[in-house]
C-alpha cells in the first residue's frame, strides 16, 4: 500500500482549483452584456420636465384672457359703449340697470347691483344728476374710476335726458370715447377710430330725422314725462303739455282739465306715451279729446348686444311723428 508522505498537497491543488473556478467565472460575468431592463420613470419624474417648460405660455396665457370690464349705469351708455369697443379684445361692456320700467331718476342700487360695480374696472354714468346713487357708488368703490358722460353738457332746467337729443348723444359718445381712451391707453386709437365710425352714424340719423320731421305742419306736442324737451328742441318741436311729469305720478282733476282744455284750444294732433310708462291717463285724455295716442321712445331701454339699438329707436321715432303730425 503505497501512502502519500506529504497530505498537504492535496489540500493545497484543492484550493488552488477552486480559486481558479472562481476568477474564470468572474471573467465571464465581467465579459458579458448587461441584460437588466432600466426602471421606467416615475410619474413625478414624467410630469415635472412639462410642467417647468410650459409655466411661461400659461402665464401668457392667462394675461391675455384678463377682461377690462365697463360697466354702464343706463341703456344708453351701453349701447354706445358696445359700439365704442367694437373689435376690441379683451374688454367687455355690462349694463347695470338692464331692463326697467319708468325714469332712473330714483334708483335705488340692489345688492345685485353692487355685485355687478364690484367687477367693474371703469363705471360709465349718464350724469346731470341723473344717478342719484352715485354717492353710494363712490363711497362704497373709492377707486373705480368714472366717466360722465354729460361732463361740459349745458342743461334745460336741469332736465338729465340729454341723450334723447342725437347731438347732444354725440356729444356724450365723444366723452366716453376719450373717457375710454384715458383709462385704456394701449386701445386708445380703437375707441377713437370706432367713435369716429359711431358718430358718422349718428349724423346720418341726425339728418335723416330731420329731413322727415322739418315739413311736419303741426309742431305742437303733448308727452308723458319730461324724457322729450332735448328732441324737442333739435327739431323745433313745441311740448305744448307734459302729463306725469314725475315717475308714478298722476295729475289732480283739475290738472287734467286743464291739459283737456289746452289740447282742445291748440288743436293737438297726437299724443305721445313712453313704452316705459302705462298709458291709462292719455288713453283717458283720448277718450275726452278723440285725439289719438302714439308711442315715442326715449331709448332708456331696449335689446342687449345690439350697438344699433340707438339707431333703430330714434328712427323709429322719425316714422311715428310723420305718421302723427303730418
Amino acid at each position: 500500500m503505497i501512502t502519500d508522505r506529504n497530505p498537504h498537497k492535496y489540500h493545497l491543488i484543492i484550493i488552488l482549483l477552486l480559486t481558479a473556478l472562481a476568477l474564470a467565472s468572474l471573467a465571464a460575468c465581467q465579459a458579458a452584456p448587461a441584460t437588466t431592463t432600466p426602471a421606467a420613470p416615475t410619474a413625478s419624474a414624467t410630469e415635472s420636465t412639462p410642467a417647468s417648460a410650459s409655466e411661461p405660455s400659461a402665464t401668457a396665457a392667462v394675461t391675455s384672457q384678463e377682461t377690462l370690464t365697463y360697466v354702464t349705469s343706463l341703456y344708453p351708455m351701453y349701447v354706445t359703449a358696445l359700439n365704442l369697443t367694437s373689435g376690441i379684445t379683451g374688454v367687455e361692456v355690462v349694463n347695470m340697470t338692464g331692463t326697467i320700467t319708468g325714469c332712473l331718476h330714483d334708483y335705488q342700487l340692489s345688492p345685485g347691483d353692487l355685485t355687478t360695480i364690484e367687477t367693474a374696472d371703469v363705471f360709465i354714468y349718464n350724469g346731470a344728476d341723473l344717478e342719484s346713487y352715485l354717492d353710494q357708488v363712490t363711497d362704497n368703490y373709492p377707486d373705480l374710476p368714472l366717466i360722465d358722460a354729460s361732463a361740459g353738457i349745458e342743461l334745460m332746467d336741469e332736465n338729465p335726458h340729454v341723450w334723447v337729443s342725437v347731438s347732444l348723444m354725440m356729444r356724450q359718445v365723444e366723452a366716453i370715447a376719450q373717457g375710454m381712451a384715458q383709462q385704456d391707453p394701449a386701445n386708445s386709437a380703437a375707441y377713437l377710430a370706432n367713435a369716429k365710425t359711431y358718430l358718422d352714424k349718428l349724423a346720418a340719423l341726425r339728418d335723416e330725422l330731420h329731413a322727415a320731421i322739418d315739413p311736419l305742419p303741426n309742431r305742437d306736442i303733448v308727452t308723458f314725462h319730461e324724457a322729450f324737451p332735448y328732441f324737442a328742441q333739435e327739431f323745433d318741436l313745441n311740448i305744448a303739455a307734459v302729463v306725469e311729469r314725475e315717475p308714478d305720478s298722476q295729475p289732480s282733476a283739475a290738472e287734467l282739465a286743464q291739459t283737456i282744455d289746452l289740447i282742445r284750444e291748440l288743436e293737438i294732433q297726437a299724443i305721445f306715451v313712453e313704452p316705459q310708462y302705462v298709458a291709462d291717463t292719455a288713453e283717458t285724455i283720448a277718450r275726452e279729446t278723440g285725439v289719438p295716442v302714439f308711442t315715442l321712445d326715449p331709448a332708456s331701454s331696449g335689446p342687449l348686444e345690439d350697438p344699433d339699438a340707438y339707431l333703430e329707436i330714434m328712427r323709429q321715432n322719425g316714422e311715428v311723428l310723420v305718421q302723427a303730425l303730418r
